[in-house]
């Protein structure tokens, strides 16, 4: 998901889920619960545009850097991959031609590429477009975080490669020909052809991309698309308008109704609520507090439980965060019933753990990954101020300065300030100061752990609990708060490694990296597991969600009467 974005990222993103696994709405109820959105004819008179509300601008499109959800929601409909989402969270082919051949070890995938598969300027979509982009991904100088996350160990030689300074053509993925991908596993991975749906794994036109060199994916002009829509209008800026167009060279265009989708970033909720109401929106960006309780009972306000976890990151190149008791007093001191009682009041839950619940489950026995692992780092302000006063003695100190980065939508600044304010009403000599930034610089500074805390959060990118878990490991590509536990690491290692076949011991052992990383380390601070809100309106037909990776799919809509 995901950096996930409320800031937003978030995240967000990203990757696939199977109905059952979730809280929230099935896949099957997206449209139940969307009354007067189910799927329809659509007259022939009736313009086949969408207008959309986003809280943010794009901040990437070129697939191996992007690594928030709004990048990803716009690469998934711009770009195809092998597999993508259906509206039931499962992983289907899309320029794959049918299921990949598996070897009996589950180590060598051989993908058949569609023959009619082209990109916008006509050039074949082919293997090496795959090998390409994936090699590129893992260019050190290429600056990809999701490209090392995503791929080293579990595509072979991706470390070499990114880590070893490796020919790029040692990697284990291989044009057998122009249509022919064999993709080759340091083990078997049990997610492998979801992850395949998710945008780092997008094919990229070489001749294209070496042609535009430094100003590729900077504007719409300077890309080229395979997927059901390409970018018509964008210039590349970080805010105001953008659009779709319909991709008429895209494989199955006949199948792709809507001809242009406009998109509008709005940071308010309110106006984008404004703009619904007035006709001027079709689907508005996710509904703030205030604005839940006035739709709970509008059929076209459409919810469901994310599998998307917020918390606040701290970073430990500051002094004060290096200390355990100052970052457990942190985690134990914010009222979180509060804030999605009274400020989000949304749906959205406490979250007292870094993996969601309602998202994957035992493989061995069933239960739920929360049943398991309970709550942790619950609020107490007893036990706050007992390890805050530790920690001021600690360091030699009774006030202590931080500075908070957080997102500049009102739907963020009203959390900040709530988080901020607990903060400092319950430990006594501590200043916090906000710092309210755009999201993609909020995503620059995070890389460059340009804060002190910063509120984010995370959308799985596939069904599995190593989607959160791996994002803590020292120097991940995802870790940007200078954490490091060779405890954390060994169990991940573990899990990935010594329990790679026996699924149960893996998934306790990934349970024992999350006591780890919030019993022993207090590394993060969780706050709420997300409620999705929107309104859609009722002539939308067939609107699709999804709970990992990219967040929306807009080729399977039409519009009705």
């Amino acid at each position: 998901m995901k950096k996930y974005s409320l800031l937003l990222a978030i995240m967000l993103v990203v990757s696939v889920f199977m109905s059952a696994c979730y809280g929230g709405d099935s896949a099957e109820e997206q449209n139940e619960n969307n009354e007067g959105n189910e799927s329809g004819e659509t007259a022939s008179d009736v313009p086949q545009e969408l207008r959309v509300m986003e809280t943010s601008a794009i901040p990437a499109m070129d697939t191996i850097l992007a690594s928030d959800t709004i990048s990803f929601t716009t690469m998934n409909n711009v770009f195809e991959g092998l597999y993508r989402l259906s509206a039931d969270q499962e992983p289907v082919p899309a320029l794959a031609e049918g299921e990949p051949e598996v070897n009996e070890e589950g180590t060598v995938y051989t993908f058949k590429i569609k023959e009619d598969a082209v990109w916008s300027n006509g050039d074949p979509v082919t293997a090496n477009d795959f090998v390409y982009a994936w090699q590129r991904a893992l260019n050190p100088d290429s600056g990809s975080s999701y490209g090392p996350y995503l791929m080293e160990g579990k595509i072979k030689g991706a470390s070499e490669v990114y880590n070893d300074g490796a020919a790029p053509e040692t990697l284990g993925a291989v044009a057998v020909d122009d249509k022919t991908l064999e993709v080759t596993l340091e083990k078997p991975v049990s997610y492998f052809v979801s992850l395949m749906a998710f945008p780092t794994f997008f094919p990229q036109n070489q001749a294209f991309v070496e042609e535009q060199g430094e100003n590729y994916a900077s504007n719409a002009a300077t890309l080229v698309y395979n997927g059901p829509f390409v970018l018509d209008n964008w210039d590349g800026s970080t805010d105001g308008e953008w659009t779709y167009a319909k991709n008429t060279d895209y494989w199955d265009a006949e199948n792709v109704a809507l001809e242009k989708v406009t998109f509008n970033e709005v940071k308010d909720p309110q106006t984008a609520v404004n703009a619904y109401e007035a006709g001027e929106a079709d689907i508005t960006s996710k509904l703030s507090s205030a604005l839940v309780p006035q739709y709970e009972d509008d059929p076209n306000m459409v919810s469901w439980l994310e599998p998307t976890v917020f918390w606040i990151k701290m970073n430990q190149t500051n002094e004060a965060l290096q200390n355990i008791n100052i970052r457990r007093a942190l985690a134990l001191s914010i009222n979180k019933q509060a804030l999605t009682d009274n400020i989000l009041n949304n749906g959205s839950i406490p979250a007292n753990y870094a993996v969601p619940k309602e998202f994957v489950t035992n493989p061995d026995t069933g239960e739920d990954f929360r049943e398991a692992n309970g709550d942790m780092l619950e609020y107490d302000l007893e036990a706050a101020k007992e390890a805050w006063a530790k920690g001021l003695e600690e360091l030699g100190t009774d006030t202590v300065e931080l500075r908070y980065l957080g997102g500049d939508t009102e739907s963020a600044k009203l959390t900040d300030e709530f988080i901020a304010d607990q903060l400092q009403q319950n430990l006594e000599g501590l200043t916090i100061k906000l710092e309210s930034v755009p999201f993609s610089v909020r995503l620059d500074r995070d890389e460059a752990l340009d804060y002190d805390l910063q509120f984010a959060g995370w959308g799985p990118d596939y069904l599995d609990p190593i989607s959160f878990s791996d994002l803590w490991i020292t120097d991940g590509g995802n870790n940007h708060m200078a954490f490091s536990s060779e405890k954390y690491d060994q169990l991940l290692k573990d899990a990935e490694s010594t329990y790679a076949n026996e699924p149960g011991k893996r998934f306790e052992t990934l349970q024992e990296a999350e006591r780890v990383l919030l019993e022993e380390e207090a590394a993060i601070i969780p706050v709420y597991q997300r409620q999705a809100n929107i309104l859609v309106n009722e002539k939308v037909k067939d609107f699709t969600y999804h709970f990992v990776g990219p967040e929306y799919s807009y080729f399977p809509v039409s519009i009705g009467e």
